[in-house]
């Protein structure tokens, strides 16, 4: 806790014109048609909640953000440029009390920073704008947030890195579209090309339809994913559960890795994050699953999903939602493995690297699915083009492959579940597998890798002989060290649990913070959310506290 009266000031550097919305609630990640996955009692609380704003904004926002108010509650989805417009109207807020009392909080809109030097010698971060001019602080919290890969997109006709910003996909196409990836990214892909190639109508029994246009005779959309199956769908959650009060503790986490040879078991946060929270709350299910590990619970639950057609299996669990939110109550194992995604990002980063592997190709391709909350609006819209023949989805197993051709557009190489292989030829190709997670080569600050200010994220195998094995089998990820032991290379740089950034020597800086979420996803393996933000920031500025508390200890008068 701060515990001494500080003039702190605060200065924000924002690329864009926008400040407080982000990435997915802004014109950089969404258009009209784009709706959000959460409704106003799953966040955090911020100064006002979603629903009361919208009544203090009645009659004061474009006819384009109209929401019927009589009908709309706290647990509804919004538009997410009206979501945006909500979270930017709650930081100007929270920036007009904080000078109110007194604090400084300066910002700067369209102004990108392109670098970062660590001075240690001085004890500040220099920070390089754009326009070349540079400014020094005491310490830097980074909140660059996502970034696309767009190369790609600049050379080659018909390919697209990522589907945003939305606008570039305001294109009319006569002809089969790939989409890779088949979760909420691709659907907002989905959204935008069907608004560009036809139109929704309700028929007379209240059903939705798709209309193509003319001239989008031959439009149709073809998603192929890994396991060719559809994410599940919005149903009714209880009073977030997703807090603080979830995580295990830090007595848990050490009293576990002293029990298991310095790591953090995954079967032991499977057990206590997940597996126990059904004792009271659903016996019968617990008796069946207490006695399975993760590979056995994951692959209990996929066989459920994988023996049926996937739209079949999407129409059942359409109406499963819709019950469970009419009569509001929640699908306890779906709202568990959530929870169960939020607590274990945290003490990720002490797991062995076995676990690591385990939780990335077993539990989160099925957390992935199960947690992505797809809107019933959306599910509508796949209905509809599905009925009218432009929407499918192809299984195309772990070992596909996208050929780009020079030509334009793409081949898309792949095997069926009959072991038939396939290539097929699209015009036009929008990857749409999510937030890519990047290597610490790809950090946009190159001053903290040339003073080797950040190190490559890794984590130790518990067992030399699984290392070595890996390694014989050409996994290019394990290394090892003079010492003799093995790692595993994850994704992005290596961060301490309060979200700084780590020198190659394994010294944390108590300067620079890391919340770009881009290169933390090696330590941080689901890090979406504004839960995810909210403790985040809480875990950065608790050390920040507790720094500044070091510098300036609190002076004490004689009695």
């Amino acid at each position: 806790m701060l515990t001494l009266e500080m003039a702190i000031e605060v200065e924000i550097f924002e690329k864009t014109g926008t400040i407080g919305a982000g990435m997915p609630y802004s014109p950089e990640g969404a258009n009209a048609e784009h709706i959000t996955n959460v409704s106003a009692n799953e966040i955090p609380p911020l100064v006002i909640s979603a629903d009361d704003w919208l009544t203090e904004m009645a009659g004061k926002l474009p006819e384009r953000f109209a929401v019927d108010k009589e009908n709309f509650t706290r647990y509804h989805v919004m538009p997410r440029l009206l979501f945006g417009k909500y979270l930017t109207h709650q930081f100007e807020t929270l920036r007009k009390r904080a000078e109110a009392t007194g604090k400084v909080i300066q910002v700067h809109r369209n102004a990108c920073v392109t670098d970062l030097h660590d001075l240690g010698e001085q004890q500040k971060v220099m920070l390089t704008l754009e326009s070349g001019k540079t400014r020094e602080f005491d310490m830097v919290i980074v909140c660059s947030g996502h970034r696309w890969p767009h190369e790609e997109e600049d050379a080659r006709k018909g390919f697209f890195s990522s589907p945003y910003p939305p606008a570039k996909l305001a294109l009319q196409l006569n002809h089969p579209v790939a989409i890779k990836g088949s979760s909420l990214t691709a659907i907002d892909a989905i959204r935008t090309l069907a608004r560009h190639n036809g139109h929704f109508e309700h028929t007379d029994d209240g059903k939705l339809r798709f209309v193509p246009a003319r001239g989008s005779e031959q439009f149709k959309l073809v998603m192929h994913s890994r396991n060719g199956l559809l994410p599940a769908i919005r149903f009714h959650l209880r009073e977030p559960r997703l807090s603080p009060d979830s995580l295990l503790s830090a007595e848990e986490i050490e009293q576990n890795r002293r029990e298991n040879g310095g790591f953090l078991s995954l079967d032991f946060v499977f057990d206590r994050n997940f597996k126990q929270g059904f004792q009271k709350s659903d016996p019968a299910f617990y008796k069946r699953i207490k006695n399975m590990n993760v590979e056995a619970f994951v692959e209990l639950m996929m066989s459920m999903r994988e023996n049926k057609e996937p739209f079949e299996l999407f129409r059942q669990e359409y109406q499963e939602a819709e019950k469970s939110i009419e009569q509001r109550k929640s699908i306890f194992w779906k709202e568990m493995l959530a929870e169960l995604s939020f607590t274990m990002n945290y003490p990720a980063k002490y797991l062995s690297a076995e676990d690591m592997l385990r939780l990335k190709n077993v539990l989160m391709p099925l957390i992935s699915i199960v947690i992505a909350f797809v809107p019933q609006s959306s599910c509508d819209e796949l209905f509809a083009l599905h009925d009218a023949g432009r929407l499918d989805i192809i299984s195309v197993g772990d070992k596909s492959k996208v050929e780009r051709l020079k030509e334009g557009g793409i081949r898309y190489h792949y095997a069926d579940e009959q072991g038939k292989k396939h290539a097929i030829r699209f015009d036009t190709f929008v990857d749409c597998a999510g937030q890519p997670h990047l290597s610490i080569e790809d950090l946009p600050f190159p001053g903290l890798l040339t003073r080797r200010s950040v190190s490559q994220a890794v984590l130790r195998f518990k067992s030399l002989e699984e290392a070595k094995k890996l390694q014989q089998e050409g996994n290019d990820l394990v290394v090892s060290n003079d010492h003799g032991d093995y790692f595993l290379k994850v994704s992005g740089i290596t961060i301490t649990d309060h979200f700084q950034i780590v020198n190659e020597f394994g010294i944390p800086n108590e300067r620079i913070y890391m919340m770009a979420v881009p290169y933390i996803g090696g330590y941080n393996p689901d890090y979406s959310g504004l839960d995810f933000c909210e403790e985040a920031s809480r875990c950065i500025a608790e050390k920040i506290a507790d720094v500044l508390d070091a510098k300036h200890p609190p002076m004490h008068a004689d009695c």
